[in-house]
């Protein structure tokens, strides 16, 4: 268990003035500290970027990345079953003659060709809980077994790579450290405060804990609060003469509301080739999108997408997994081809708690499973194949007699992008409790 956070005199002063700036602004707007870059950063070139979308309510990878080769399936279940590949091209998309993608997830085909997106299969957490809020903090928390944990694998990632020069080092006071050793500015004028953001709803356990985080619910609505003129109110309120704690604090959260009045101002429109899906996870995708185009530091970015729990009328090639499948394939794409180029220097990783069982229930849908698949995507990725240690479906190979078994932990697929693309070298702070060896790594990245 991870000791308790004491909080010192500058942690009070800041979130005291996050709290007097709220009284002016919708609170999903901060959700963790403000803090503004102090030094030009010494990264060369543009930074690695890393984008998280969480599918929320546990998705069948079964029927997502079908594997069709396994005679098991399709007996297991009657009515919901993905069928093999077809000759005239009906059924799963073949992949390798042994998997296909579901035909929802068409839009990502020509990626995974092109070697630019992974898949890991058979990947979960070690730990046997079918609760989907216990599992998604696990997954989230980056621990797998200790319920307590407080903090993200992502934040504490963050923290291992605040500056180049302090990588691997103990960082007593983050904070300080932010400060210290903050972002270079970029086109928009790159903020500490970007370095961390999740879009379209509250802050994820994934980015919570000392280092400085931001939530924003939808960029289109909470940027400019009380129009142009709401930053420069704010300093004023809290400017001092001395110049303390609380003025500078006051100072950084002006700044960030500056660089978001100016997002918005943009009427961001995303690349041509990008085709978003409607509502509110294509809208999140795009603000992303424009953040990381912007150069405002991003360096992680978070997403939800729920409606994954699929126990009736779950549906094969139509019906409600499929356009669940829909939204995140066409989402997805139009993400990498927006970000264009950049994707050289983004990855976009997917998770969800736990897979569904293999037979389908009496009600046309699937229970609460335990492994499951993810995708990785993005230029660094080396990809064009199913990875992992394929368990088998056949009843005595299933895990508890029902679920695909997991063979690859989450928190190697999760260790191998923070090390390989996010520059964190002492994976045991990102990770507490387990011991990260880079030979169970899956080769995800080149």
């Amino acid at each position: 268990m991870r000791k308790p956070r004491v909080v010192g005199r500058r942690a009070f002063v800041r979130d005291g003035a996050i709290a007097m700036l709220a009284l002016g602004m919708p609170p999903e707007f901060l959700a963790r500290p403000l803090l503004a870059a102090r030094s030009e950063s010494s990264r060369p070139g543009r930074r690695k970027s890393l984008v998280c979308i969480f599918q929320r309510g546990a998705s069948d990878g079964l029927s997502a990345v079908v594997p069709f080769g396994e005679q098991a399936l399709s007996r297991a279940r009657r009515s919901i079953a993905i069928p093999a590949p077809g000759r005239d091209g009906s059924g799963a998309i073949d992949l390798d003659g042994f998997f296909g993608l579901h035909p929802s997830l068409d839009p990502l085909v020509e990626l995974y060709r092109r070697g630019e997106m992974g898949i890991v299969h058979a990947v979960g957490s070690p730990h046997p809980t079918r609760s989907h809020f216990e599992a998604q903090d696990l997954m989230e928390s980056g621990t797998a077994g200790e319920m307590r944990t407080t903090d993200g694998w992502l934040n504490r990632a963050l923290a291992e790579t605040a500056c180049p020069d302090c990588s691997g080092r103990t960082l007593v006071d983050p904070e300080r450290h932010a400060l210290d050793h903050g972002l270079g500015q970029g086109a928009m004028g790159g903020h500490a405060t970007f370095r961390a953001v999740a879009v379209g709803g509250p802050l994820p356990l994934s980015l919570k804990g000392a280092t400085p985080t931001l939530a924003i619910a939808d960029l289109e609505r909470s940027s400019a609060v009380g129009g142009g003129g709401t930053a420069d109110a704010i300093a004023a309120l809290h400017r001092t003469d001395a110049g303390d704690e609380l003025s500078a604090t006051a100072a950084d959260a002006a700044e960030a509301v500056r660089i978001m009045e100016t997002l918005r101002a943009e009427r961001y429109r995303p690349s041509l080739r990008a085709q978003y899906p409607a509502g509110p996870f294509g809208r999140s995708l795009a603000q992303i999108a424009q953040m990381i185009k912007a150069d405002v530091g991003v360096e992680v970015a978070f997403a939800d997408i729920g409606g994954w729990d699929t126990h009736v009328g779950q549906g094969a090639v139509q019906g409600a997994l499929a356009r669940q499948l829909g939204q995140l394939g066409q989402g997805l794409r139009a993400l990498y081809e927006d970000l264009g180029d950049r994707m050289e220097d983004v990855v976009i990783l997917t998770m969800s708690e736990f897979g569904r069982t293999v037979a389908e229930n009496g009600s046309g849908g699937t229970d609460h499973g335990h492994a499951n698949c993810l995708f990785v995507l993005g230029g660094q990725v080396d990809g064009g194949v199913v990875r992992g240690d394929w368990p088998g479906l056949e009843s005595e190979q299933l895990y508890q007699g029902r679920d695909l078994a997991v063979t690859t932990d989450f928190r190697d697929v999760f260790a191998e992008v923070a090390s390989g693309h996010l520059g964190v070298d002492r994976l045991d702070r990102v990770f507490p409790g387990y011991d990260v060896r880079p030979e169970r790594f899956r080769g995800i990245l080149r």
